[in-house]
């Protein structure tokens, strides 16, 4: 039995279960609350050594990087097929899953932290909040979380963050111009890893981002349309955290628009 260990509401969890979904497998869920640091358990340090979510088992197998793992089930469960059918195509594919762990990934850090989730940590108090910081291993992350929570949209992270995603929204329509999806006719883990970002867009209010990009529209209503995105999404979102993004995302509209204006 394939198990995940994973987050409701994250990005790269959300990934993975699109994935699993997409090819009808069974899985055991193992759930971690990333607010209360379950992530940071010398237990799961042991799988992840990073701190992050997901993490699939597999057996003997350990597999982490939500973008390996997609490919990893890819491989061992070929069908229904979530790769292009030619190597260029399949180099595509994986320039997408590069392009999002490299610099969207982080982004959607910034922007939902600075917007919303930055009133969930401060609720904790300023102590925990330290606490909670210091607790993660890479100072860059620490730097940036000091940043986004304690600053908010106010801080010099935020405008980039919103720019970065109208240029992914700007590449997603360039590249729908000739498929009905990223890098094919069909679905594939291409569309699967962007899918989150955009579905995090819309839960920060910022689906304006993409009303002059009519392809972009049109992938994530059929994305939407497709049984996976249940099974991915809706059925494990969290209705605080739903309330909060928007809110917040409604209050900060404009100081995102003149992020994007720069």
């Amino acid at each position: 039995m394939i198990v995940l260990y994973h987050n409701n509401m994250s990005t790269c969890a959300q990934k993975v279960r699109y994935v699993l979904a997409e090819k009808g497998l069974d899985w055991e869920s193992v759930e971690l609350n990333l607010r209360k640091g379950d992530q940071h358990t010398e237990r799961y340090l042991k799988l992840n050594p990073a701190g992050v979510v997901p993490t699939l088992v597999d057996g003997d197998a350990t597999i982490v990087e939500s973008g390996v793992i997609c490919e990893y089930l890819e491989d061992l469960f070929p069908a229904p097929r979530m790769r292009p059918e030619t190597a260029g195509r399949i180099a595509g594919m994986r320039l997408w899953i590069k392009y999002i762990d490299e610099t969207i990934h982080a982004q959607a850090g910034v922007i939902s932290t600075a917007i919303a989730f930055r009133f969930q940590h401060l609720a904790n108090g300023e102590d925990a909040v330290r606490a909670r910081i210091e607790a993660v291993p890479d100072e860059r992350k620490r730097t940036r979380m000091r940043s986004l929570i304690f600053e908010g949209i106010d801080s010099p992270l935020f405008p980039g963050g919103v720019r970065a995603f109208a240029d992914m929204l700007r590449r997603m329509e360039e590249a729908l111009e000739g498929d009905a999806f990223l890098v094919a006719e069909r679905r594939t883990i291409a569309d699967a890893v962007c899918l989150p970002y955009v579905v995090r867009l819309e839960h920060l209010q910022l689906a304006w981002l993409w009303d002059a990009l009519p392809r972009v529209a049109g992938w994530y209503e059929r994305m939407r349309q497709t049984p996976s995105f249940a099974a991915a999404f809706t059925d494990w979102e969290d209705p605080d955290y739903l309330t909060l993004m928007e809110a917040r995302g409604t209050e900060y509209r404009p100081r995102a628009e003149a992020a994007l204006a720069g």
